[in-house]
């Protein structure tokens, strides 16, 4: 099995964000592979992924970083593929530093940038990406965003039930 998407984070500390997006392909039954690089501790390793994730068959990279968050970018100035950011949380601006990191790219270099921690909305957006040229796909995308809806109707029915004096 080829993977279609590549999963890739700073350190294995991003794993619990990252493993959101795990999650959700193996739910989709989208074959990924997950893996660590770093932009300042492996930039040759990194320059390698890059470089040769199109010609493995990977379809969409999702890259999440943290503090400077220069991965992200780095990957997408190195390959054509699109790239999706994930900016994780650190402890010193909660994130706000990864999230301008990985927004600010020059032109000519986009990378897609989800919420802080956002790892399942990135596996989301690169299953939609995905789903584009794959009719079983978009299938299973149209029931998984059905079953987001079914979600709600059934909270608002229990909260209808809800018994207070001044409730209306």
């Amino acid at each position: 099995m080829t993977p279609l998407v590549s999963i890739i984070m700073g350190s294995t500390s991003d794993l619990p964000v990252m493993e959101k997006a795990c999650q959700f392909f193996e739910e989709m039954e989208i074959p990924f592979e997950v893996n660590a690089l770093s932009a300042h501790r492996t930039p040759a390793e990194v320059s390698s992924f890059a470089s040769g994730a199109a010609a493995r068959g990977i379809k969409v990279i999702i890259a999440g970083a943290g503090m400077a968050a220069a991965l992200p970018g780095v990957i997408a100035a190195g390959t054509p593929l699109p790239v999706i950011g994930v900016p994780i949380k650190g402890s010193v601006l909660e994130g706000l530093d990864a999230t301008f990191a990985i927004m600010q790219m020059p032109p000519g270099i986009p990378v897609a940038t989800v919420a802080i921690n956002g790892a399942q909305n990135a596996a989301i957006l690169a299953m939609q990406m995905l789903a584009l040229a794959d009719e079983a796909m978009m299938k299973k995308l149209v029931a998984y965003k059905a079953g987001l809806k079914k979600k709600i109707v059934k909270a608002n029915e229990e909260l209808s039930q809800l018994q207070y004096k001044y409730k209306c």
